[in-house]
């Protein structure tokens, strides 16, 4: 039996018309680290959805494990101030996307989301996404990732 959080994600993936692979551990995969490690692949193959707020607005930002995300980098382009982009709360993120932290996927948010795609991901084959749960992930290729959340492909990452 899936998990509701998983089975949300596999429906809206389906209605996009993308059939999802999901891998189910028993340990966590909540960190990329742990992902990563429960995968078996490089910690930058590992989408971390990150859920921050600008002008009120809560954006999500994928971004490869190996990376921090650059807020200044983040806050231009939505053409504000570093101080208008905060790191959203826990239950900001549940309200916006009907996942805890750790398990957001980047399909099957409660709401449409502005979605924003780290660069860094493009150079892999295949990368790994949360599945709405600490402990199921998917693989997909970069370049569906961004087609099927229609996401702004930037440099997000710190240096």
């Amino acid at each position: 039996m899936m998990h509701p959080a998983t089975q949300r994600v596999v429906s809206a993936a389906q209605e996009l018309g993308l059939m999802l692979n999901i891998v189910t551990f028993d340990q966590s995969t909540r960190t990329a680290s742990e992902a990563a490690s429960a995968v078996g692949c490089e910690v930058a193959q590992i989408v971390k959805s990150l859920c921050f707020v600008v002008n009120e607005q809560p954006i999500i930002a994928l971004v490869s494990g190996a990376n921090q995300l650059d807020v200044g980098k983040l806050a231009a382009l939505h053409g504000v101030g570093k101080k208008r982009v905060q790191r959203a709360d826990a239950e900001t993120v549940k309200a916006a996307t009907g996942f805890t932290i750790g398990g957001v996927s980047p399909f099957g948010h409660a709401r449409p989301l502005p979605i924003f795609l780290d660069e860094d991901l493009l150079r892999f084959e295949t990368i790994w996404a949360a599945a709405g749960t600490p402990n199921t992930v998917f693989p997909i290729l970069p370049t569906q990732l961004q087609t099927y959340t229609n996401a702004v492909v930037a440099d997000l990452k710190q240096g």
